[in-house]
């Protein structure tokens, strides 16, 4: 009986949390949608993003952050910001995390999600890993956002790794981008989003979330030779502060 409660509880949090994401939307729809009318105004839609709706779905499921930040991004620059990806709730942290408006890229799958899609699609730099012209095409596009003074945000694991591994090798993209741009790394540790709403559906709960902003990356002095290095040195230093916060049992995988 208490693991039948349990069960329902699980999934009474996960229903409230697509209420949480859908009703903001509905509401100010009209809003979001005149600010995605042209680039110039994604600083308003990016700030009603990140007050509008993703504050209250981390605040309405109970989920409060807590950022720790070893050194702060500069208003008026560009970044690349990257995290490790755990979590559906990795995307609205992102957002209160950084004040400095920033594009996602993220994959062009994400679009067949009701009404997020819709934005999604409008607002964000979509790539199809399994076709090169849409790869190539994501530096261009991204080129024109940092001319705007934005920042990009990219999960460099390409994807949500499988429940059991603490951190999943890196993929390159983030960073021969972000040495092609010449633009910081801003490397980001979210060290509870899978633990309070996973991608195992019977599980999750409130509590706080952790972030730790780390030390930045400088690329101006580096060559697109540098790329591996540059990857794992990011990698590392995430992969360590998850061994560090004691909150895991999963296996890691091996690069």
């Amino acid at each position: 009986m208490l693991g039948l409660i349990k069960n329902i509880g699980h999934v009474l949090y996960r229903i409230w949390f697509y209420i949480l994401v859908t009703v903001p939307i509905i509401v100010f729809f009209p809003f979001l949608l005149v600010s995605t009318f042209s680039e110039s105004t994604y600083p308003q839609f990016f700030w009603m993003a990140r007050n509008l709706w993703a504050r209250p779905i981390l605040y309405g499921m109970g989920c409060i952050p807590k950022i720790v930040t070893e050194q702060r991004m500069e208003k008026g620059k560009s970044y690349m910001l990257v995290s490790n990806h755990t979590s559906m709730l990795d995307i609205m942290l992102m957002l209160v995390v950084s004040r400095n408006p920033f594009v996602f890229v993220g994959k062009k799958e994400l679009v067949k999600i009701p009404l997020f899609g819709f934005f999604y699609k409008r607002v964000c730099i979509m790539v199809d890993r399994d076709d090169v012209r849409s790869r190539t095409g994501v530096y261009r596009r991204a080129q024109r956002r940092l001319d705007q003074g934005l920042s990009i945000c990219i999960f460099p694991e390409g994807g949500v790794p499988d429940e059991d591994i603490l951190l999943d090798q890196f993929k390159d993209g983030a960073f021969k981008m972000a040495i092609a741009h010449h633009i910081p790394v801003v490397p980001m540790t979210f060290l509870d989003n899978k633990k309070r709403f996973s991608f195992t559906f019977l599980s999750g709960g409130p509590g706080r979330i952790r972030v730790k902003v780390h030390p930045f990356f400088e690329t101006g002095i580096l060559a697109p030779s540098d790329t591996s290095t540059l990857r794992e040195e990011v990698r590392d230093i995430m992969l360590n502060e998850l061994l560090n916060s004691g909150k895991s049992n999963t296996k890691i995988s091996v690069v």
